[in-house]
């Protein structure tokens, strides 16, 4: 009968590892992103998912699909909410049309400063934060893009020479701009400007510095008025059941990445504004200030349209632009 239990030392050596392989078991998530490589949105992503590969010992690794390789920008939220994807990002106001909440950073001239967009982010994340979670998602953090400016291909001077012209909209309230100004809304995603421009879809557009940089912006338009009119930010989630399966220890990694990230990623965004800009000088482009005119102008325009946001967000809207104000 002893013979029965009697092990060799190699055998000993594999049920060793048998019962130590729970230990070692990984989990990849892969996370699909809208931008390239080159756009400091993405470089955060992936030194964010480095710092969670590094914290769990390599237990959790993330993998990034930048420039919508995984999924289009359009798919990502629905592809997280449904579990084909664990984590992923995208701009946060490309959701107003299912709700205003998801507007408010893209309000013009509502928070046209780092620190006032701080203030904002701080009166308005935990609304933000329950609106995914009914979705069966998980906020992680928030980046804000450098201000949007205008690009265009001749002098502006007044809103009345944008009448008619074809305008590059990525979200609702870029379209509802293009509208006030009299100009034609067209969708397109960042990663196809430069076709839609020599393809004359578009004559002009309002976006950051650092895509007009990334888009090469001088091929197609030779002026920049540097209008800092807002400054939307892309927001990075996680489906709620994927995160609650990872072990706590794992957990924890993600949230305190999350935060580094966060704070990284609004100074990688402050340093991006002065630097992109200089790149669009350094390629021929000129940059001014909006006239005064034109100033005028955008601020009634902004006026109009942070009215009629706080009418289609109620009583959560009031409330978080109560919170806004007091600080």
């Amino acid at each position: 009968m002893t013979r029965l239990f009697r092990l060799s030392f190699p055998s000993i050596i594999a049920a060793g590892l048998s019962l130590a392989a729970p230990a070692l078991a990984q989990t990849t998530w892969d996370m699909p992103t809208p931008y390239a490589d080159s756009v400091f949105h993405t470089q955060n992503v992936v030194k964010f998912a480095e710092d969670v590969d590094k914290a769990t010992n390599g237990g959790l690794k993330i993998t990034v699909h930048s420039a919508g390789s995984l999924f289009g920008h359009s798919e990502i939220r629905d592809a997280v909410r449904r579990g084909l994807a664990p984590i992923g990002e995208i701009l946060m106001s490309r959701l107003a049309n299912e709700d205003a909440v998801f507007g408010l950073d893209s309000v013009p001239f509502l928070a046209s400063s780092y620190d006032d967009a701080e203030k904002l982010w701080a009166a308005s994340r935990d609304v933000v934060a329950k609106k995914l979670a009914d979705q069966g998602l998980t906020l992680l953090y928030a980046v804000p893009w450098p201000g949007q400016s205008l690009y265009l291909t001749q002098e502006v001077t007044s809103v009345d020479q944008m009448k008619g012209v074809s305008f590059r909209a990525y979200n609702t309230a870029t379209e509802r701009l293009a509208q006030l100004m009299g100009a034609v809304p067209t969708q397109v995603e960042a990663g196809d400007i430069p076709t839609a421009f020599s393809t004359s879809r578009v004559s002009a557009m309002i976006t950051s510095p650092s895509t007009g940089v990334s888009s090469q912006a001088w091929d197609y338009t030779s002026h920049y008025i540097d209008t800092q009119a807002w400054l939307p930010k892309n927001i990075i989630f996680v489906n709620t059941a994927a995160f609650n399966a990872l072990p706590k220890d794992q957990q924890t990694a993600v949230l305190d990445a999350a935060k580094v990230a966060e704070a990284r990623g609004w100074q990688m965004s402050r340093d991006e504004t002065a630097t992109q800009i200089a790149v669009l000088k350094d390629h021929g482009m000129k940059v001014s200030k909006p006239s005064e005119t034109l100033a005028r102008q955008l601020r009634e325009i902004g006026a109009t349209m942070a009215g009629e946001w706080k009418a289609a967000a109620g009583e959560e809207g009031a409330a978080i632009l109560s919170a806004y104000g007091a600080q």
